[in-house]
């Protein structure tokens, strides 16, 4: 939104200093993107009267001029213009002034010279040399120096006056940024409201009026809504006898400062109160809605309108448009058709102000590819209350500027059955929503700055504003008004605390044990490529996978049913960059496809490992630290079926009776496929399973007052047979055991073919002394139980 500064001082007389006012509307919540100055290039210019001419000496297309620009004496200006005249006002450039060069749109300084041999002390200006257009001095010849005396308010100029303020191109633009839900400000009424209540200046806007003449528009024209869904209000008026012609300068200049150019005094008054009140309107010459009679109804499938632009736009059913008895005539809320507009002969005008439904004005506008002023500020919300102000505005405008006859009665058909918005005021919920202290009574005062009712405690709600819904929103008008500014930095009171659930607690006790086990973080996304599949050698149970509709390509195209995909791709990625060492995870989550709508969801514990220093052990042993610190107590069953795996080095993770995942170095025919040469270890984790096998948090206990008594066993036993399945029959079977560590696996010329040494370490301790002989008993039960399992004491 350009909103013009004069215009504004219509209403509100902000005339602060121009970055004053940009700041205080910005704080307010009325963003201010840009602001300029009319003319801000054009620079020591000013209005000069030629007192004499004469032929040059050496041109006979010279003229030798003597223009009075108010100095001590005139200066003389050489010009090949030939519509100079003695007496003749016109814009000159000083010495040292700077124009416009319109052949190559750029700016020039002008300087003294000689044209012919003949001093020149500046430049007499066409209307392009000062960056105007046509439209802004209609008055004007095309060709030659911009003469002044048929300017409209040439009385108002005098000698040396600066030609900014001569031609009323003295204005400043602010240009806005408004957001959506106000689009009460995409008006100067509304900006000026806002101006208001932000510098506390007073608000000079009175109800539109106007006389009329006797009749109705009912004598001139019918009006028919046949769809009130899509227009909930539609108001007419006929003016007759119109006088079409130039709009007065002070009308031009708020409109060209505002973004849009003059063209006849009946369109200047549409776009003016569309501008001005925020609600568009339309005029239609009478000559051209046959049958007199306007329907306001949905198009006919097929049906085809030439609009103003001279483009013609094929219409469907769901369009509502505006309709003659025989043909479209304009599309609702989006433009007017080719012969709908005024013409130089136009006799009778029919005024049209209503209120469209803006969802179905944005989807036709989009449909036909035609997006006007009118339609964004239609599809914002416009008040259906709004469109009789505009009305009455534009009615008064045309006896205003005297180029027409209003018939006084108009037609209004009004299906919206609009009622005020109330809200309840509690200034204390306010306060504390804000974190401030603001007296009831400031509060009161701000929200009737705004234009806000008060009746009762309750607050009114202007029509205009459709994004004042709840308590929160009084609490913002209030904020903005006030000043942010001015509001301290407070903790907001709330009735409830936000707590950390377990399983949050539990994932981050699981994050700290592996960055503290040297491993990094990392993320990465949840589609991948259906050829990780084929490089990983997934079965296809791990293949089946959910496919995106409209995937970013065909390395995206997949959701992932397991972690090695990205882990090996964080992989390969960190080898290609010459990082030859490194221990990383991701607490991620996989996708299995379930025949319905939403694939069935897990977060997994990812992690991988690869260096010099890696092997299958380390890694093993980082997921036991893993389970001790989450007191989980977990074996590892070895697996030789995996085909992604190495089969001598891979282990599924239980607890229990419930696998909850795998761990292993990969198969040599993986890392290949991944141009990896250095082997390359994985564990994925199932993070809900290990959830809802965690153990109680420990209780630290006071150490012990009793010493413990130690003893080693080698143990030897078929190679089939596992460590954990020696540890879980020495627990079974030994008493005061407080820990079995295994410290020694042997194979050799002293242990039998097909046979293995394993060594362990007891450590007993009970809640007194403890004997050789109760220790060589409890040692002598354990071999007991392990002989029942063929596994016996090394000689």
């Amino acid at each position: 939104m350009d909103l013009s500064m004069k215009w504004l001082n219509d209403y509100v007389k902000a005339d602060m200093p121009i970055k004053e006012f940009c700041d205080g509307m910005t704080m307010s919540g009325s963003k201010v993107e840009t602001y300029a100055a009319q003319g801000a290039d054009i620079t020591n210019v000013v209005v000069g009267k030629c007192v004499a001419m004469e032929k040059h000496p050496d041109a006979d297309t010279l003229w030798v001029c003597q223009i009075d620009v108010g100095g001590d004496a005139p200066i003389q200006i050489v010009t090949s213009a030939q519509n100079v005249f003695v007496g003749a006002f016109v814009p000159v450039a000083l010495n040292n002034a700077t124009c416009y060069n319109h052949k190559d749109m750029s700016y020039m300084k002008i300087k003294k010279g000689k044209l012919r041999g003949v001093p020149s002390e500046g430049m007499m200006c066409s209307y392009e040399e000062l960056g105007l257009e046509q439209a802004d001095v209609p008055y004007t010849n095309a060709d030659g120096i911009l003469i002044l005396n048929d300017d409209p308010e040439f009385d108002k100029m005098t000698v040396g006056m600066d030609i900014h303020d001569a031609l009323g191109f003295n204005d400043t633009t602010v240009e806005f940024e408004i957001t959506n839900n106000r689009p009460d400000c995409l008006s100067v009424l509304g900006l000026a409201r806002e101006a208001s209540a932000t510098f506390d200046l007073p608000l000079n806007v009175k109800d539109p009026e106007f006389k009329g003449v006797d009749g109705s528009a009912k004598d001139f024209i019918g009006v028919e809504v046949h769809n009130t869904k899509l227009c909930s209000r539609y108001m007419a008026a006929v003016v007759k006898n119109v006088k079409i012609g130039p709009s007065p300068r002070w009308m031009a200049e708020r409109l060209k400062a505002s973004g849009v150019r003059s063209i006849n005094n009946f369109v200047d008054i549409t776009n003016f109160v569309m501008l001005e009140y925020g609600n568009p309107m339309h005029a239609f010459d009478l000559r051209y809605v046959e049958g007199g009679k306007i329907n306001v109804r949905n198009a006919q499938q097929g049906e085809k309108i030439t609009i103003l632009d001279g483009s013609e736009v094929t219409l469907s059913p769901e369009m509502l448009i505006i309709a003659d008895e025989k043909k479209p005539i304009a599309v609702a809320g989006v433009m007017g058709g080719e012969f709908s507009g005024i013409m130089e002969d136009t006799n009778t005008v029919v005024f049209e102000s209503a209120c469209f439904d803006g969802v179905s004005v944005r989807m036709t506008a989009k449909k036909i590819n035609k997006r006007t002023d009118a339609s964004s500020r239609f599809e914002k919300g416009i008040d259906p209350i709004n469109a009789k102000a505009a009305l009455l505005r534009a009615l008064e405008l045309v006896e205003e500027l005297g180029c027409g006859e209003v018939v006084r009665e108009y037609i209004d058909i009004d299906n919206a059955k609009k009622v005020p918005h109330t809200l309840k005021h509690d200034p204390d919920w306010i306060n504390a929503h804000l974190g401030i202290n603001i007296p009831a009574e400031e509060q009161v005062a701000i929200f009737k700055k705004l234009g806000f009712g008060y009746d009762n405690c309750t607050v009114i709600v202007p029509n205009t504003r459709i994004d004042i819904e709840r308590q929160c929103d009084l609490a913002e008008e209030v904020a903005r008004i006030y000043g942010y500014n001015r509001i301290p930095s407070t903790l907001p009171q709330l009735s409830s605390v936000g707590e950390v659930t377990p399983r949050q607690r539990f994932e981050k006790k699981m994050v700290d044990v592996m960055l503290s086990q040297g491993f990094y973080e990392t993320m990465s996304f949840s589609f991948i490529s259906p050829r990780s599949y084929e490089k990983l050698r997934f079965d296809d149970s791990l293949k089946n996978s959910v496919v995106l509709t409209n995937p970013l390509g065909e390395d995206t195209s997949v959701m992932r049913t397991s972690m090695l995909p990205s882990l090996m791709t964080v992989a390969s990625t960190n080898l290609r960059s010459r990082n030859l060492e490194a221990r990383f995870f991701e607490v991620g989550r996989i996708f299995q496809p379930t025949g319905e709508k939403l694939p069935a969801e897990s977060d997994v514990l990812g992690l991988c490992a690869y260096g010099s220093e890696e092997d299958f052990f380390t890694v093993k042993g980082v997921i036991e630290e893993l389970m001790d610190a989450l007191v989980i107590d977990a074996r590892f069953v070895p697996v030789k079926d995996n085909k992604t795996y190495h089969p001598g080095r891979c282990a599924d993770i239980y607890v229990g009776d419930e696998k909850v995942g795998t761990i292993g170095e990969l198969h040599p025919a993986v890392t290949e496929a991944y141009d990896i040469s250095c082997r390359v270890y994985c564990a994925e984790v199932n993070i809900p399973k290990l959830f809802e096998a965690k153990g109680e948090e420990r209780k630290y206990k006071p150490l012990p007052k009793y010493p413990a008594v130690t003893r080693d066993l080698s143990l030897v036993c078929d190679d089939e047979v596992t460590s954990d399945d020696i540890i879980a029959v020495i627990r079974a079977s030994a008493k005061h055991l407080e820990s079995v560590a295994v410290f020694d696996m042997y194979k050799g010329e002293q242990v039998p073919e097909g046979k293995k040494s394993l060594s362990y370490k007891l450590v007993l301790r009970k809640d007194g002394s403890m004997t050789d002989e109760e220790a060589d008993a409890v040692v002598s039960k354990v071999l007991k139980a392990l002989a029942e399992k063929n596994i016996t004491l090394r000689a």
